[in-house]
């Protein structure tokens, strides 16, 4: 009997990315991100299916590029990120759909309240980078609905609709890299 080698990956923070958008006044998207992520994949030697991913970032490292809006979304009317430091994604499945795209559900954790999501995975390919250190490329995309984290907080504006959509669209681009 054949037993398969465990393959550990880490985050390469400095080529990787968590970016989300939300529609605000019902007529654009407001878009922000993640600075302070680390995360770990498990595999099968270089076959990513049925893949072992946790993820965390940190909620207080949110930045949408203006500093009353950061902290608002820091305060409890969101993140609440003084009590919930962490949000976090632990997989459930990951399964392949086509030639390089994938299908990832799993459990994502935002103010101690966990639901399940999926998210849409394409897979870029491996390389060796000059300093021969094997990579991993994925980009990721999915939405949620905020209100299923407790994050609740809107305005009803005079005429008709909310200052911030619930529907959040998740984007990321991350490039593993073999432990």
């Amino acid at each position: 009997m054949t037993t398969l080698t465990k393959t550990t990956w880490g985050i390469d923070q400095a080529h990787s990315e968590i970016t989300f958008k939300v529609k605000h006044l019902m007529i654009s998207n407001v878009k922000g991100n993640f600075a302070k992520f680390e995360g770990t994949v498990q595999s099968d030697d270089n076959n990513f299916s049925n893949a072992n991913i946790n993820f965390s970032m940190d909620a207080s490292s949110i930045t949408t590029g203006d500093t009353q809006r950061d902290t608002h979304l820091k305060s409890g009317d969101f993140f609440d990120a003084e009590n919930h430091p962490s949000i976090s994604f632990k997989s459930e499945n990951f399964s392949k759909t086509g030639d390089d795209n994938y299908a990832l559900n799993g459990q994502l954790t935002m103010k101690g309240v966990s639901k399940p999501v999926k998210l849409n995975v394409e897979f870029g390919g491996m390389m060796k980078d000059p300093w021969g250190q094997e990579k991993a490329g994925f980009t990721l995309s999915g939405k949620i609905n905020r209100k299923d984290w407790g994050l609740n907080w809107n305005t009803a504006l005079e005429t008709g609709g909310v200052l911030v959509s619930e529907d959040v669209q998740i984007a990321a681009e991350i490039q593993l890299v073999k432990k």
